[in-house]
C-alpha cells in the first residue's frame, strides 16, 4: 500500500489541510463521496488520497455541482482506473508467457 493511501490523519488535521470544516467533510462522507476508516473508538481517519478527493470535491461544489453528479463523477473514475489496472496486469500476463517469465 503506497503511504497516500493510509488512512492516518484525524478529521481536524484534514480540516486544517483542506480549510474545509469538519461538518462539512462529515457531510461528503454522508454522501458517499468519501469513505474514512473508523479506529476502534470511532475517530474518523483520512489518507492524503482522501485529502486530495476532499479539495476536488470541494472545488466542484463550488463551481455548483451537486453531490449526486459528483458521485456519479467518481464512480466513473473509479471504473476507469479498475479497467486500466486489469489492462496492465493482462498485457504483463501476455508478455511474460510470450518470453516465458513465471512468477517465483
Amino acid at each position: 500500500m503506497s503511504y497516500k493511501d493510509k488512512k492516518v490523519i484525524t478529521i481536524g488535521v484534514v480540516s486544517e489541510l483542506t480549510g474545509l470544516t469538519d461538518r462539512k467533510i462529515r457531510y461528503y462522507e454522508e454522501k458517499k463521496l468519501i469513505f474514512p476508516e473508523r479506529t476502534a473508538g470511532g475517530s474518523r481517519k483520512y489518507s492524503f488520497s482522501d485529502v486530495e478527493l476532499l479539495m476536488k470535491i470541494a472545488d466542484k461544489m463550488e463551481d455548483g455541482i451537486q453531490t449526486r453528479e459528483i458521485r456519479q463523477e467518481l464512480v466513473k473514475e473509479q471504473n476507469r482506473a479498475t479497467k486500466e489496472e486489469l489492462r496492465k496486469k493482462m498485457l504483463q500476463g501476455q508478455i511474460n508467457a510470450h518470453f516465458g517469465f513465471r512468477k517465483p
